[in-house]
C-alpha cells in the first residue's frame, strides 16, 4: 500500500532501507518520544521492524520525501492496536522537525484509515513532548482529557502521556480537505455539498 500527499510519499519499508532507517532513528531525542522503540536502537532492531509482516487494516509506512536527487526517508507512521483501539504512531527525523511533515503524514494516514473503514483513531504523546500534541491537533485530533502512564522502551520507564482521538465516521467527499472540514474551516461540509 502506498499513499501520496502534497510533499510526501508513504510506502512500506524494504530490507534495503535498513541503513538509512537506522541512521535516522538511532537518535535518543527521537526514540525517547516513542513507546516501542528500544534505546540504543540497533541494526537488528531496524531489520526486525522492516521484516515484520504488514496488516492491511493496520498499515505502517516509511515517510519519504521525493526530490530531484531521489527519495529519502524522513520518518515513519502507522496504525496499530493499543488497548483494543486503533492507535496512530509516528516519528520524524530530528533534522526534519518543524517543517510540517508530521502533520501532513498524519492527515494522509487518517484519510486512508477512513477509506479502509476505521471509525475512530486514538493517539498519545508524552507530557514532555508537547510538539506532538500540536501535530495531532492540527491534524484533527482532540484531547480526550485522559492522562495515562505509558511504558517507553527507549526511556526504560513509564511516563505520563496525554491521549487524543479523532472520529472518522462522518461522511466526507473524497476530494474534501480532511482537516478543514473536520476543524470547521471556511466552508463546512454541509455548505460544500449545498454548493
Amino acid at each position: 500500500m502506498f499513499v501520496r500527499s502534497e510533499r510526501l510519499f508513504l510506502r512500506p519499508g524494504w530490507p534495503e532501507d535498513q541503513d538509512e532507517l537506522l541512521g535516522l532513528i538511532a537518535d535518543e531525542s527521537v526514540v525517547r518520544n516513542l513507546t516501542r522503540a528500544p534505546w540504543p536502537y540497533t541494526g537488528e532492531d531496524a531489520r526486525r521492524f522492516l521484516d515484520a509482516p504488514q496488516d492491511m487494516m493496520l498499515p505502517r509506512f516509511l515517510i519519504t520525501q521525493p526530490g530531484a536527487h531521489g527519495t529519502r526517508i524522513i520518518g515513519c507512521i502507522g496504525l496499530s492496536v493499543l488497548e483494543g483501539q486503533t492507535n496512530l504512531g509516528y516519528w520524524i527525523a530530528r533534522d526534519q522537525w518543524g517543517q510540517g511533515f508530521a502533520s501532513e503524514a498524519v492527515r494522509a494516514v487518517l484519510s486512508l484509515a477512513r477509506a479502509i473503514g476505521h471509525k475512530r483513531i486514538v493517539a498519545s504523546h508524552f507530557v514532555d513532548n508537547p510538539a506532538s500534541g500540536r501535530v495531532l491537533e492540527k491534524s484533527g485530533f482532540r484531547p480526550t482529557g485522559v492522562v495515562a502512564e505509558r511504558f517507553s522502551e527507549g526511556r526504560g520507564a513509564s511516563c505520563l502521556s496525554h491521549e487524543y482521538a479523532v472520529d472518522l465516521d462522518s461522511p466526507v467527499n473524497c476530494d474534501d480537505d480532511f482537516p478543514k472540514t473536520r476543524l470547521g474551516g471556511t466552508q463546512n461540509l454541509a455548505s460544500r455539498r449545498a454548493a
